[in-house]
């Protein structure tokens, strides 16, 4: 057996045991990569982590250290309650509003399972309280957190955009960032219309004190049961030690969530600076998010004490972990050897939508920004014949592999299904599998005829 066919088989192994027995796929992929480079390819260690991407180390754990301390001193809480006031209380525009917040979280730098967790607590409360379809709500929440997931300074951004640069591709950043964005809107638009959104608008407005918003007093039935599991550290969930866990008492109970204090109004600042000093400066946004997030914390050390803790730890790891991999895949010239296998089917627009499934079938099981990291390598060579457009698969690819997230397999998509009040969790399982279902079996097909037949990039 060729050293090629041996490491992308160790690959399906390392997928594979991510997926069912619940591993850190970067820590396999470490494993992996000792394993291969050592045994198989005769590299020692400097060869192995010769593809530690250092760089995206920075990235991820500067950003999500900002916006941990964001999450801890309340930013994230008032931003929430800012814009469920902006639609004064109508019930119709509240679906919208949770796409739109949980995407702006994830366009200025969380993770995007960490907006989820954030807003999934508040929107499923309000589905439970206003009638709203808790498929259709938590639909929404997911599409936004992965609508605004690719924008310039974002995780999932940065890492597909890093790895572009780093294999010498074509790259649009802009173009990646409104495929996603674009793709889940309609998405969302059509779940909105076939899950009950129309009729929304004929409930009109309620009161704002009715809306769970600040002033409001806590509603029993906002408080989800003992089983939904929500995490804690989301900061939108918290317990009391004596009774179930509330998603949103806590918040309307502390009456200054929806102030701004000087540490909110600095944060803020702080992730405007961040958007700036990397779109129209050009500065490394892990650089500089750390530099903001030491600023903060060193004038508020009280609220970003716990915030080194609630770094994405796990994404850097899977990260590095996976990237280091392939890192020896091109050592030994495996990249290569399965882009020219990929390439020899003869006919490149069935390569590229084959990829596409593949992205989209395994993520649906396992780490979005995981099989991201190990598509996107694969397709270097196939990309490199200049018969299919690299911008346009590329996206396609980052789509594909990422709106399937809605899948109660994902992270995403068991954050929905634990947050959920007062449904019935095995039937609520069901939808989100069916609907699940659905998106893998349509999104990489439309996504194939829309970004890569037209050949763009």
């Amino acid at each position: 057996m060729s050293p090629e066919l041996i490491s992308i088989l160790v690959l399906v192994v390392v997928f594979v045991i991510a997926t069912t027995r619940s591993v850190n796929m970067g820590a396999l992929a470490f494993a992996a990569a000792f394993a291969v480079g050592e045994l198989v390819a005769d590299l020692d260690a400097d060869g192995i982590f010769a593809g530690f991407p250092g760089d995206l180390f920075v990235v991820l754990v500067g950003v999500t250290y900002l916006f941990a301390i964001a999450r801890a001193n309340g930013t994230t809480d008032w931003l929430v309650h800012a814009s469920i006031r902006l639609v004064r209380g109508r019930v119709a525009l509240i679906p919208w509003v949770m796409f739109a917040i949980t995407g702006a979280l994830t366009a200025i730098g969380a993770v995007s399972p960490a907006a989820v967790a954030i807003v999934a607590p508040i929107a499923l409360s309000f589905a439970a309280r206003y009638g709203i379809s808790p498929l259709l709500m938590g639909a929404m929440v997911v599409h936004g957190a992965q609508g605004g997931g690719f924008s310039p300074i974002s995780i999932y951004g940065t890492i597909v955009n890093g790895i572009v640069e780093r294999e010498h591709l074509p790259g649009n950043e802009v173009f990646l960032f409104l495929a996603s964005l674009i793709v889940n809107l309609v998405i969302a638009g059509v779940m909105f219309v076939l899950f009950g959104g129309l009729k929304l608008w004929a409930q009109g407005a309620v009161p704002l004190d009715e809306t769970a918003g600040p002033g409001g007093a806590p509603d029993k039935r906002d408080a989800p049961d003992d089983d939904t599991g929500a995490a804690p550290s989301s900061g939108a969930v918290t317990s009391t030690g004596a009774g179930p866990a509330t998603a949103v008492a806590t918040r309307t109970e502390a009456p200054d969530t929806t102030r701004l204090t000087p540490a909110r109004i600095a944060t803020l600042t702080a992730l405007v600076a961040l958007v700036i000093a990397v779109l129209a400066f050009d500065l490394d946004a892990g650089l500089t998010s750390i530099t903001l997030a030491v600023i903060l914390s060193a004038a508020w050390p009280e609220d970003s004490r716990k915030a080194v803790g609630q770094i994405a730890w796990s994404t850097v790891l899977l990260i590095c972990g996976v990237l280091t991999y392939v890192g020896v895949l091109e050592e030994i010239g495996t990249i290569k050897w399965a882009g020219e296998g990929v390439g020899g089917i003869g006919v490149p627009l069935l390569a590229a939508v084959l990829l596409c499934y593949i992205g989209a079938i395994v993520s649906a099981f396992a780490s979005s920004v995981g099989i991201m990291g190990a598509l996107i390598p694969l397709a270097v060579p196939f990309l490199a014949q200049g018969e299919i457009g690299a911008v346009g698969m590329v996206a396609a690819l980052a789509v594909s592999a990422t709106v399937v997230d809605v899948s109660p397999f994902s992270t995403n998509g068991a954050l929905v299904l634990a947050a959920a009040p007062d449904v019935d969790r095995e039937r609520f399982f069901r939808q989100l599998m069916i609907y699940g279902g659905i998106v893998v079996a349509v999104v990489p097909a439309v996504v194939w005829l829309v970004l890569v037949v037209p050949g763009f990039g």
